[in-house]
């Protein structure tokens, strides 16, 4: 049976940045809350998957090497995958991950 996820009252329940939080599952991909402050993302690549950040309040850069993208609230940017790329939040962000389970940079 389907249930609503209500996205604020997740956001209550933790505080720390970084650490995405799977809220969801779905045909292979984690749906993720995560909450960003500070220059902490390194440079990294996803050899075999795409990344979707969808940020829910705040403004976000996505860095590729060369050039960059800002997304705000209500916005939305794809990583496709083989992409060098970090992401620089402009103050506190909150953000929506969308990525495969078995994403090959994921800490297990």
């Amino acid at each position: 049976m389907n249930k609503a996820i209500n996205i604020a009252k997740c956001f209550e329940s933790f505080s720390d940045t970084f650490s995405p939080k799977i809220i969801a599952e779905l045909n292979g991909q984690l749906v993720m809350l995560v909450r960003c402050e500070g220059d902490k993302v390194p440079w990294h690549t996803h050899a075999d998957e795409d990344e979707l950040f969808y940020v829910l309040d705040g403004e976000l850069e996505v860095q590729q090497r060369g050039k960059s993208v800002t997304v705000g609230a209500g916005e939305m940017c794809v990583v496709e995958r083989g992409t060098e790329h970090r992401v620089v939040p402009h103050g506190h962000v909150k953000l929506m991950l969308f990525e495969p389970a078995e994403l090959s940079t994921r800490e297990k």
